[in-house]
């Protein structure tokens, strides 16, 4: 015992950089063939041994309104956080970390970023926090990001702890398609959000960057339920495959339409809107079979409608319809939605109607939350309006052309 008959101060854990590198360089080794199931023990281990306790690991929800945890063995497993109004929504929606002190150390929110896809939020406690544990810590998030986005595609236990009420076969069928809900770059950003989340059906968007043309797609297949699950199914995959083809716009066009009639007949259709954007130049072109026109945001405000020239749904047989183009200035937004954001009734019978929609726009105040943030807090505002009722499949797909540079990599050598 020390002098006195104190105990000796507890020794700091090393959380330098050296040791951080060698920490985490033995997480990614280790994680390499770990069963999913071991991921959150092996994470609340790795991180003990730096001297951090009370471990949760937070998904959302497929609603995008709580944070869920996710069970494990040495994981704090609590209530969920709610994603508007909690310390965890905050890192999340902010993609940065937060810091809230507590009686017995620091409770520190760290999103989960998988590139730039917030997956959600790893929380720890420390006794005390400096710059190398916040770098060590933001980097754990890091690779704990990568290792669930890799291992969730052989184990149901991820999409088990997102999903907060019972979901319909079409819903599961659709969320399987999809691409991350949102992607961001110097250059360009997406987010996409679909209505109800539970009980999707028709609905659909796809989107990829490759090179310097960001190439994205927003579906509504006609019906409800399975077949129109299906249907959407279909349209996706001649969508990715026309694009994969390198195909122009209205090409696109014809893969899909062939593809629904062959497969359903002259009386099943879909309705679809495709874009091309080119995100160094930021020259907008895009084709519209059947869907409202898109909204052009300038500013926080709708600043225009983009009509253009319109075709018969895919499946009907139209013809090739006629390339529309647009020079966006950079920190433009473009809203692409299906029509069930326009044509749902309130209690009173009421369509909502684009104008409700543009108001709802320009009403909202900006925040620091991000696109993805931002879109979320449209399609909830939306929901509100309608009086949380949501009876048809609702779309909302936004994408930002901001024509910042990428990377000297990207500059002609």
């Amino acid at each position: 015992m020390a002098e006195g008959g104190r105990q000796p101060p507890r020794s700091m854990p090393d959380r330098s950089e050296g040791f951080g590198e060698r920490l985490l360089g033995l997480l990614l080794d280790r994680a390499h063939e770990m069963p999913p199931q071991l991921i959150a023990p092996l994470v609340a281990e790795e991180v003990a041994s730096i001297g951090g306790r009370d471990v949760s690991i937070l998904l959302q929800d497929y609603g995008q309104e709580l944070l869920a945890p996710l069970p494990g063995r040495g994981l704090l497993v609590g209530g969920p956080e709610p994603i508007a109004d909690s310390p965890a929504g905050r890192a999340f929606l902010n993609a940065t970390a937060v810091e809230v002190p507590q009686a017995d150390g620091v409770r520190i929110y760290l999103p989960l970023l998988d590139g730039s896809d917030q997956v959600g939020v790893l929380a720890v406690t420390l006794d005390t926090v400096d710059d190398d544990d916040r770098r060590l810590l933001g980097r754990l998030a890091g690779l704990v990001a990568d290792i669930i986005v890799t291992k969730h595609s052989y184990t149901d236990q991820f999409f088990q702890a997102r999903r907060r009420e019972p979901m319909s076969v079409a819903a599961e069928m659709q969320w399987s398609l999809l691409p991350p809900l949102a992607m961001s770059a110097p250059q360009v950003a997406v987010a996409g959000i679909l209505e109800p989340a539970y009980n999707i059906a028709g609905d659909s968007f796809d989107y990829a960057l490759n090179d310097t043309i960001l190439h994205a797609a927003v579906f509504d297949a006609m019906g409800h339920g399975l077949e129109a699950a299906t249907m959407a199914t279909v349209v996706v995959g001649a969508y990715r495959h026309a694009r994969r083809a390198q195909v122009d716009l209205s090409e696109k066009y014809t893969f899909m339409d062939h593809a629904i009639a062959q497969m359903f007949g002259p009386e099943r259709f879909v309705t679809a809107q495709m874009m091309h954007l080119d995100v160094v130049e930021g020259t907008l072109l895009w084709v519209n079979a059947g869907h409202p026109a898109p909204l052009l945001i300038r500013d926080h405000r709708v600043v225009e409608r983009l009509e253009s020239a319109t075709t018969l749904p895919v499946g009907f047989g139209g013809q090739r319809p006629k390339i529309s183009g647009r020079q966006l200035q950079r920190g433009d937004r473009v809203l692409f939605y299906t029509d069930g954001v326009i044509e749902e009734r309130n209690l009173a019978g009421e369509t909502f109607g684009e104008d409700r929609l543009i108001n709802c726009i320009n009403s909202m105040q900006p925040a620091e939350e991000g696109l993805r943030g931002e879109l979320r807090r449209l399609s909830h505002t939306l929901k509100e309006e309608r009086g949380g009722h949501t009876s048809d499949d609702a779309t909302l797909f936004l994408v930002e052309w901001r024509g910042d540079t990428a990377d000297h990599l990207t500059l002609p050598a």
